[in-house]
């Protein structure tokens, strides 16, 4: 049985997208409901993250300081400077230990994301692989049936059931042989048949060849001709129930790209992606990434990696529904780092801060700057 990806997305994601269809029929509420549950639910986890990188931040000058000082005292002596060095970052606390919460929340988020990316609010793709060989090849072969994997299709509002694409008599097949992919779902049945059921519902499937176009031909109904040997690669798409469904000032939740081949702009995912990349950086200024006491080099990379996260969905684009949750899910991010930020710091890291703070302004008194040196020479 699958607890993975899989079981996450079958068993939490759906039933709470079907639980709020039914109270409100919109699915880009639904979405919106779904990643703000997912966020409440994991704020535990993200909130421990955002301490830990706040913590960092406050002692992290004041570690690297012992950290130089340990390596001139032990220089000598390699070993003992190791033994120092894990000392101070066990007393100071071990950065890393703040990807632990991500980690533990990727597969939730990973499930949340394959759910959006999939039936009812984008076209579900399934890869069928063929090998074509010579008529005096096949005969060795065993027909064995072909299956892919099982896909939640929504056939109708709030019914949806496994599909998987099947070949009866294998995929491997002798040049002029013919088969054809059907449809079914994992209790057997035909997919026209249940399709036959929601005459209101056009669910056509699609099929499109990405490797070896010049070895197959294959019709709209899924019937395909071997013409010469070598590997094929077709995939199959059933359409999304809710694709061309829009929510608010997007179009349809299903469309993917800002471009179209015809150019053709679609401003609503244009919006999106750059509201995602100033989300991403207010959280970041929030969070205190972009302190400008930080290393100059670092400062930059933290600049301009909104603009490099939210740049990468132009050219790798998802589907508007997917955008959506992630632009939701960053707002609630920053809302959390925000609320997370105010809170007082630990009696410890409060010492720290005043510490730094007392010895700034030792330095600055120190230094044989104006106005002090300005009215020396005055009085000279």
């Amino acid at each position: 049985m699958d607890f993975g990806i899989g079981f996450l997305s079958n068993n939490v994601m759906l039933p709470i997208i079907d639980l709020f269809y039914s109270i409100i029929p919109s699915y880009g509420l639904a979405i919106v409901a779904l990643t703000l549950i997912i966020r409440a639910a994991l704020y535990p986890l993200s909130a421990g993250q955002i301490r830990n990188m706040r913590r960092m931040r406050i002692v992290q000058p004041l570690m690297q300081k012992r950290m130089q000082e340990v390596k001139e005292r032990f220089k000598d002596d390699p070993q003992k400077q190791q033994e120092e060095m894990m000392k101070v970052q066990q007393e100071f606390g071990n950065p890393l230990s703040g990807c632990l919460p991500l980690l533990l929340q990727m597969p939730v988020l990973l499930a949340l994301f394959a759910t959006l990316r999939g039936s009812p609010f984008a076209g579900a793709n399934y890869t069928v692989n063929l090998q074509i060989l010579p008529a005096e090849q096949i005969e060795r072969i065993q027909p064995q049936a072909f299956a892919t994997a099982p896909q939640n299709i929504y056939v109708a509002d709030g019914e949806h059931l496994k599909v998987l694409a099947i070949i009866p008599g294998g995929n491997k097949l002798a040049v002029g042989d013919h088969t054809k992919i059907e449809y079914q779902t994992d209790t057997g049945r035909p997919f026209t048949a249940v399709m036959a059921e929601h005459p209101d519902v056009k669910l056509t499937p699609e099929w499109k060849v990405i490797k070896g176009q010049e070895r197959v031909k294959i019709d709209a109904e899924g019937n395909v001709e071997a013409l010469q040997p070598g590997d094929v690669t077709i995939q199959g798409t059933i359409p999304g129930l809710a694709a061309d469904t829009g929510f608010l000032f997007i179009t349809a939740l299903g469309h993917v790209g800002a471009i179209d081949p015809d150019g053709t702009i679609h401003w609503d995912i244009v919006a999106m992606v750059a509201f995602f990349g100033v989300s991403l950086y207010v959280s970041q200024v929030l969070s205190g990434q972009n302190s400008t006491n930080a290393n100059p080099q670092q400062d930059t990379v933290n600049k301009i990696t909104p603009v490099i996260f939210s740049g990468m969905f132009l050219f790798f684009p998802l589907p508007a529904g997917v955008l959506m949750y992630m632009v939701i899910g960053n707002i609630f991010q920053t809302l959390q780092t925000y609320i997370l930020s105010r809170e007082p710091l630990p009696e410890e890291l409060q010492k720290i801060v005043d510490s730094q703070a007392k010895q700034e302004q030792t330095e600055q008194k120190s230094l044989p700057f104006e106005p002090k040196s300005s009215k020396k020479k005055a009085a000279g």
